[in-house]
């Protein structure tokens, strides 16, 4: 029976016409047998596959090509997904209650603020959608394919779109070539690929067709993308050719199962943490202001049957009506300024967890390296420096180039010819000694790297010499040394032997050990006929062995800086590669990383999750870690309370971006690790991450404030109106005075989200938000507001009987107006001095213009709004010039005591957690 692909998963289907179907071939069942048994299973041939049968085969299997996760819906799934934001739900319950009690224009208010709330989201995450699909680059582009028209039985090679191959095509792979499926060779020629978005190792790698192993029990010896027969999408080829067969395509690849691995629900993140702590304030914030205004006026002798309705409203007015609006425009803000920069944020909530982050884990290639190789070292068998090795070496990738076929460089040639001063013939090599250019020597023939010799040699003829032929070797330093039985060095040339083979093998392994790859260089003079190596005119076991070159992954000049900044913000930076322990130290040192203790992959397999997060806290680099380790390392660190941030370009990654709080992916990163990405870079450096988390920390810092402006307020608010209501017999405020109030109010609060605090703050992790810490601060804050509002109260009242009005009319609307003046001028205060809340000690953090706009309308609302004629239309009581007197130094005391409360906290912050590292 043959699988019918479909969009929504595999289902049985009917057989192809004419025989047996295609089975379905693993690459794990692959590995274990022979070519001949895996083209019977596929209903393959050697000569490639006949249209009509491909066309069947592409309905069967489906388009080669990854499923875009990740992206949003319809315009239904995107709204429902916007009303489900926990905010919003607190409103909407809200407006439930206030609309059970008749308070029909709050729960109006309420209602309007939750529906221009989740259209603000959706409309947000609908550009967000728009953005990802506009960025989802086409990697498969095309490949050549063997196939057999009509009833030909000539297969004809030609280009493809890459989402056409099916199971069973015969494909061709070349020299910059990105393998377009998961594929077994059936002939090879010197084939290297890169497959550092599979395993994170950049090191190219060797393939090679060849029989199959023995059988093996399932579980047992490495990793099947180790395989030498087998090729993986997502990997490209750097050197050499193959003819290949397709064993899967789209999801069924290594990298599509990769895709779809673990792709469950979302694990919770700093926002959910967030939400969560200030949902749990509010309820309880809410009870205690609803059982407190119920005791208290039963204890002044009111109805509870007349107080409840009164009470419920007081304990309403403890919610940030405006949050979800506030939480949305800092966020869709922060997301607009990054898409500026060409960083685009998946997940609208996904800005607010960079925000928080204060642990960001990375790879070492891409990101403090560049994919690029440099030579950093060139000595001699003895160890001294010497560029004879480099330029006899060049001179072979200089052939090579010419003479290859195609004529590409991979990155050992490329740097070999920028260290000899030249990418091409016609260039001086610059040895010094008299050498000839490289375009002189004549190249006649080419050897390509062969994964069994580990070696690549080539035959050029000398110019000075009509007749002399010789034979340049380079590769590995065993291989090489085995082939060598001379050696030239400063004390000229003599013969190698065991003892000098010995000291040889000791230089190269100082440089590897100095965190370089080694190539090693030979050179002999060759017959006059050569066809290939082990020919009686080439011979490669009696070469001179001319010294060692050392080449470094080039680190990236952007990379140190960024870092610098990331510290400075208080963010802790952990390593994880795939890479050697030796190579990501240097890479570390090399931009400025203490490594520390150096963590290997399979210390990470002995330990249990109590003992890996201790280690992980402690470590700075983790080395040799494979998918499971690097996801395993993210959720250590999570579950010991830090908010992660991981950096990761390849599928080997996929597992950890899906359990760090935040997934952040470069440019160029492989497919699947675009899909789980949650924040998509314009550029590869590190930088592009340091600008991310600056605009999240703002976004976050600014919900933080507007949180403890507004419940701070709200509840100094609550016991004043508790208080006045027990005392006084009749209401302090007028609905259409609350209602005036709270507009101007929440119009200033709403700027807050578009102001820029200072990120070097002294509570280190100045993003993340503690639902009992901001508790504290809110009733220490609401009591002084309250004391404000309290002897107001007192002074307007000892006015208003002085002046003989009393509890008469003229009274109730002074007492009424000197309140509303009083509000609107401490709200300001609050707004202006919380707002630098977490600035450090010493540091200037001056308002945006936003915001001090909106403190300056206030005031004037508050001195203006009782003497101008709507003052009538709202009950409020035209003020004296005694009652400004009262009224001011009650707000410059308040705003005092303010100021002393911040800088209290500024110097406790900053005592607990030093902003340096």
């Amino acid at each position: 029976m043959v699988e019918r692909r479909t969009g929504r998963g595999v289902r049985g289907g009917r057989g192809v016409p004419g025989g047996h179907g295609p089975a379905f071939v693993g690459v794990r069942d692959a590995a274990h047998l022979t070519d001949l048994q895996v083209l019977r299973r596929l209903g393959a041939s050697l000569k490639g596959l006949p249209e009509v049968e491909a066309e069947r085969r592409l309905v069967l299997f489906g388009p080669n090509s990854l499923p875009a996760a990740g992206l949003g819906g319809g315009w239904w799934p995107g709204w429902w997904g916007a009303a489900r934001d926990r905010y919003t739900v607190i409103l909407a319950a809200l407006a439930a209650v206030a609309l059970a009690i008749d308070a029909d224009l709050t729960a109006g208010s309420l209602a309007v603020l939750v529906v221009l709330s989740c259209l603000l989201r959706w409309a947000d995450q609908r550009r967000i959608d728009r953005a990802s699909r506009a960025t989802r680059e086409f990697s498969g582009g095309t490949a050549t394919v063997l196939r057999r028209g009509g009833s030909g039985r000539t297969p004809r090679a030609r280009e493809v779109p890459a989402e056409d191959l099916v199971p069973g095509d015969m494909v061709r792979l070349v020299t910059g070539d990105l393998v377009p499926a998961d594929v077994l060779l059936v002939r090879s020629a010197g084939l290297m690929v890169t497959q550092a978005g599979l395993t994170g190792e950049s090191h190219p790698v060797a393939k090679a067709a060849q029989p199959a192993p023995a059988r093996r029990p399932a579980g047992v010896g490495r990793s099947v993308l180790a395989d030498p027969r087998l090729c993986f999408r997502g990997s490209s080829v750097t050197a050499g050719s193959a003819t290949a067969l397709v064993l899967a395509t789209g999801s069924d690849t290594f990298l599509g199962i990769a895709c779809r691995t673990g792709r469950t629900a979302r694990r919770a993140t700093a926002v959910d943490r967030t939400t969560r702590a200030v949902a749990v304030l509010l309820i309880r914030l809410t009870l205690i202001a609803l059982t407190g205004a119920v005791i208290v006026l039963a204890l002044a002798g009111r109805d509870p049957w007349t107080v409840f309705p009164f009470c419920v409203a007081v304990a309403v007015g403890l919610t940030p009506e405006m949050l979800p609006v506030v939480v949305s425009a800092a966020l869709a803000g922060a997301r607009g300024g990054l898409r500026r920069r060409m960083v685009i944020v998946r997940r609208l909530s996904a800005v607010h967890d960079l925000g928080a982050v204060d642990v960001v884990c990375l790879d070492k290639t891409g990101t403090l390296t560049r994919d690029r190789l440099t030579v950093a070292a060139a000595v001699d068998p003895s160890g001294r420096p010497d560029r004879q090795a480099v330029v006899w070496a060049a001179l072979s990738s200089a052939v090579s180039t010419h003479l290859g076929d195609p004529p590409v460089l991979d990155g050992i040639d490329q740097a070999l010819l920028e260290a000899a001063g030249s990418r091409g013939g016609g260039s001086a090599v610059g040895a010094g000694n008299g050498d000839p250019e490289l375009g002189d020597w004549l190249g006649e023939l080419v050897f390509p790297f062969d994964p069994v010799r580990r070696c690549a040699s080539v035959v050029v003829g000398d110019p000075r010499r009509p007749g002399r032929r010789v034979l340049i070797l380079k590769g590995a330093v065993r291989e090489v040394l085995d082939r060598c039985t001379r050696v030239q060095d400063g004390a000229g040339e003599r013969l190698l032997d065991g003892a000098g083979r010995a000291a040889a093998a000791a230089v190269a392994d100082r440089l590897t050990t100095d965190g370089l790859r080694v190539v090693a260089v030979g050179l002999a003079e060759v017959g006059a006929r050569a066809a290939r190596p082990g020919d009686a005119g080439v011979r490669e076991d009696d070469l001179m062995l001319l010294g060692f070159v050392g080449l470094r992954e080039e680190p990236d000049p952007t990379a140190e800086a960024a870092l610098a900044e990331l510290r400075e913000q208080g963010i802790e930076l952990k390593v994880i590669t795939g890479d050697q322990a030796r190579t990501a130290v240097h890479a570390c040192a090399d931009r400025g990383v203490r490594a520390g203790r150096v963590v290997v992959g399979h210390e990470v397999d002995g330990l249990d999750d109590a003992g890996l997060a201790r280690l992980a806290g402690a470590a700075t680099v983790f080395a040799e870690c494979t998918p499971v380790h690097k996801a395993r390392i993210v959720r250590a660190l999570r579950a010991a309370g830090h908010t992660v941030a991981y950096l990761g370009d390849g599928a080997n990654d996929a597992a950890a971006l899906r359990a760090a709080d935040v997934g952040v992916c470069p440019r160029g990163a492989v497919e699947a690790a675009r899909v789980d990405a949650d924040v998509l870079l314009g550029g590869r450096g590190i930088a592009a991450v340091s600008h991310a988390v600056a605009a999240g920390r703002r976004a976050v810092l600014n919900i933080n404030t507007y949180l403890r402006i507004t419940v701070a307020c709200s509840v100094g608010n609550v016991i004043a109106m508790i208080v006045s209501g027990a005392v006084l017999p009749f209401l302090p405020m007028l609905p259409a005075q609350v209602l005036v109030q709270n507009v101007c109010f929440d119009a200033a609060q709403l700027t807050v989200a578009f102001d820029r605090p200072a990120l070097r703050c002294g509570g280190g992790r100045v993003a993340s938000l503690d639902g009992r810490r901001l508790g504290r601060e809110a009733v220490l804050v609401g009591l002084i507001n309250a004391v404000a509002d309290l002897v107001t109260l007192a002074v307007l009242a000892h006015l208003a009987h002085r002046t003989g009005s009393g509890a008469g009319p003229g009274g109730v609307s002074f007492l009424r107006g000197g309140w509303f003046t009083e509000n609107l001028l401490t709200q300001a205060a609050t707004v202006h001095v919380l707002r630098g809340w977490t600035a450090g000690p010493r540091e200037r953090d001056r308002a945006g213009w936003p915001v001090r706009v909106a403190v300056g309308f206030l005031v004037a609302a508050g001195l203006l709004l009782p003497l101008s004629p709507v003052a009538t239309v709202l009950g409020l009581g035209p003020l004296t010039a005694g009652c400004y007197l009262a009224v001011v130094p009650v707000v410059a005391a308040y705003t005092a005591a303010l100021l002393a409360v911040r800088a209290l906290a500024r110097r406790r912050a900053a005592a607990a957690r030093p902003w340096t590292r």
